[in-house]
């Protein structure tokens, strides 16, 4: 492959992120509306997070995310009122607190996985098993080469 057509094979690999992002984001908003109609889409993706790894400061969660202290703040506060989360002492600083996913804010993340889940097995119900294998493992290489260092 010749540069050129190395570059070509980038932008289109890049035009067809664009568009699956789109999709994605788009589900996203419609399944966390299902699930509740009163959280932002992005508060999902902290309570995923959280729920995967563990209890966290605000300040990392900001920092994982990229995003600003003052919208991790709000989106906690949103999430604090409705239960989903709460804060707790950090046992390594006891003047700082954890963020701590509750029963019910896991319900709400695996209601949401699950949810997800259905639409992708649908679009993929036609795909041979081997191409979703060869699927997953491309994109957990191009994750793994996007992962900052």
């Amino acid at each position: 492959m010749t540069g050129a057509d190395r570059q070509q094979a980038h932008e289109r690999l890049e035009s067809e992120l664009g568009v699956l992002w789109r999709r994605v984001r788009r589900l996203s908003v419609d399944l966390a509306r299902q699930v509740d109609a009163g959280i932002e889409v992005a508060s999902y993706g902290l309570l995923g997070a959280l729920a995967d790894g563990g209890d966290l400061r605000a300040g990392d969660l900001a920092e994982r995310f990229g995003l600003d202290k003052s919208t991790v703040s709000r989106q906690i506060t949103q999430l604090e009122a409705l239960g989903l989360i709460q804060r707790v002492p950090d046992p390594m600083d006891r003047r700082s607190r954890l963020i701590h996913v509750t029963e019910d804010g896991l319900v709400r993340v695996r209601a949401l996985r699950a949810a997800r889940g259905r639409w992708l097995g649908e679009a993929l119900r036609d795909w041979p098993d081997a191409d979703i294998d060869t699927l997953v493992v491309l994109l957990a290489r191009l994750n793994s080469s996007l992962a900052p260092e």
